[in-house]
């Protein structure tokens, strides 16, 4: 299948720019020139060994200096260190991308530093597992899954974009910056907060209680450890550079804590149940709309 783009980068070497990778070389044209870079040399070596990349680069110049796109794979901490070791090795006309689950930082950070010359449109696939690094990617993370771009206007580079990312089997949806940090950080960051906390809270028990947490988990205790396990230094950034939408969530999130709280001291079992079937029926619109 054709791509608007010959010659790409991806900067980080985890998950989904490994998956990236993966999707490039199965789904996509044969002729794409694909540079490969990540901080670690482990990363490089696995990818590497893989074969999926065309070229893995040993210093980030290598990787950006003949690509026409660059995707950052990046921890959102990182996007300004990034931005700016690339910006004098970035040819005219190139166009930069993100993957970071937050954007009004990712964006301040990034446009600081690029020439006037490069384009940068910042992008967000919603998908993902709970495992990190190169052997966690596989080529069909993205399909059926969204893949936001906060470009609400359309240019030619946003829709050679979005052509890209469709290619990859996404389905690509245009949203603003404010709308899309305050959507994840209730469908994505709150949880993952409240994931740690429930773990953690296990993890201080006294220790025999801790060891019966382990041994009885139910399903649900389950998943939340599932969920804890993502990678720590990924989200600590993302905590850190959307914290104004997470503690606006998290404030809702309390209210509605606490009038729980409030209905199970009262034994008010008709709040309960009605709260508990709203809820019910929001699981059955996500299962509907194939997010499972």
């Amino acid at each position: 299948m054709n791509s608007s783009f010959k010659k790409i980068s991806i900067l980080g070497l985890g998950l989904i720019g490994s998956s990236i990778l993966h999707a490039i070389k199965k789904k996509l044209d044969k002729e794409i020139i694909t540079f490969a870079y990540d901080i670690e040399s482990e990363h490089r070596n696995i990818v590497a060994e893989m074969g999926i990349a065309t070229f893995v680069c040993e210093n980030i110049s290598e990787a950006v200096k003949d690509a026409e796109l660059v995707i950052l794979a990046i921890p959102v901490g990182a996007m300004e260190t990034v931005a700016r070791s690339i910006s004098p090795h970035l040819k005219s006309n190139t166009l930069i991308t993100d993957t970071g689950s937050t954007k009004a930082s990712v964006i301040k950070d990034v446009n600081t530093y690029l020439p006037e010359n490069v384009f940068f449109i910042p992008s967000h696939p919603i998908a993902g597992t709970e495992y990190s690094g190169p052997n966690a990617g596989f080529s069909s993370l993205f399909e059926n899954r969204y893949w936001l771009l906060v470009s609400e206007m359309e240019t030619e580079n946003s829709d050679k974009l979005s052509n890209f990312f469709t290619k990859l089997g996404s389905k690509v949806e245009r949203v603003s910056i404010e709308y899309h940090d305050r959507i994840l950080a209730i469908t994505s960051h709150l949880p993952h907060l409240i994931a740690y906390t429930i773990v953690g809270t296990a993890s201080d028990l006294e220790t025999d209680l801790k060891n019966d947490v382990i041994k009885y988990s139910a399903s649900g205790f389950r998943d939340f450890t599932r969920i804890a396990s993502s990678n720590p230094i990924m989200w600590r950034d993302i905590f850190l550079n959307n914290s104004e939408a997470v503690l606006e969530m998290l404030q809702r999130f309390n209210e509605d804590l606490s009038d729980l709280q409030k209905a199970i001291r009262k034994k008010d079992g008709k709040k309960l149940e009605s709260f508990f079937s709203r809820t019910r029926n929001i699981r059955k619109k996500i299962i509907d709309a194939g997010q499972l």
